[in-house]
């Protein structure tokens, strides 16, 4: 069973900074690509950032580039965001999702919990 557990979610202040991770286990092949999307109440789920596992190309929304940077570590099969220079638009709740392709969430096949993400001005 695949399963996903984000972590790193907080309460920040505008301009902060946080890192939020994403452990994968149970899936005995090589996922496309792994990616970063949010939600908040109301709204539908956006993609945030995404990279693709072979051969390491990543994908920003136009809001979070420059600002955001995603990685990848193939030996313990962890995706990380790293946020800088948040903003209060950047409150949301995060997910991370496997096996997609690029910001196209309908393509994902499995999806994590969620960690909360909250910017303050």
């Amino acid at each position: 069973q695949v399963q996903l557990v984000e972590s790193g979610g907080d309460s920040v202040q505008s301009g902060g900074s946080l890192r939020l991770s994403c452990t994968a286990s149970g899936y005995h092949y090589t996922p496309y690509s792994m990616g970063w999307f949010r939600q908040t109440q109301g709204k539908e789920r956006e993609g945030v950032a995404a990279i693709h596992v072979g051969n390491g190309v990543t994908y920003y929304a136009d809001s979070v580039k420059g600002r955001f940077a995603i990685s990848l570590n193939n030996a313990d099969n962890t995706t990380y965001l790293q946020m800088n220079s948040l903003k209060p638009e950047d409150t949301a709740m995060y997910y991370c999702a496997i096996n997609g392709q690029g910001l196209r969430l309908e393509t994902y096949t499995y999806w994590g919990q969620g960690t909360q993400v909250t910017v303050s001005s």
